[in-house]
């Protein structure tokens, strides 16, 4: 389980999503007067995290874990919507605003996480069936 590759794009990736609650784009979502953005936020990141770690454990199916991994895209896209929501509702693009976009690219980076971990189960799916046609 831990030799794979893919392991360990998804464990970054609930890494980088859990590092979303300890940023300054969470807690500019949980001060917003429409108390909606940061509750949705909260749970779309949580979403996005958990099931990143959950589709670790579905390693003995790749098949399963592969179509896990490519529903858990949805959630972190909705993620990114919501950052970047965030992110310009505090103003735009300026140079005041580090904490903030350093909180926008982890999203970014746990959605690329995630991409690569498909690749690299769907790369484990074509290995096992090139072995499969050798025998």
């Amino acid at each position: 389980m831990i030799q794979r590759l893919q392991t360990i794009f998804l464990f970054v990736a609930f890494i980088l999503n859990g590092g979303i609650f300890f940023n300054a784009i969470y807690h500019h979502a949980m001060e917003d007067p429409r108390a909606w953005i940061g509750i949705g936020f909260a749970i779309i990141v949580t979403i996005a995290a958990l099931g990143s770690l959950a589709t670790i454990f579905l390693y003995k199916n790749r098949e399963n874990q592969l179509r896990w991994v490519s529903r858990l895209l949805i959630p972190q896209v909705g993620a990114i919507g919501f950052a970047i929501g965030i992110y310009i509702s505090l103003g735009g693009f300026g140079t005041y605003l580090w904490d903030e976009t350093i909180g926008l690219g982890l999203v970014v980076l746990a959605l690329v996480s995630q991409l690569y971990a498909r690749k690299k189960i769907k790369d484990d799916i074509e290995l096992v069936k090139s072995m499969d046609r050798i025998r």
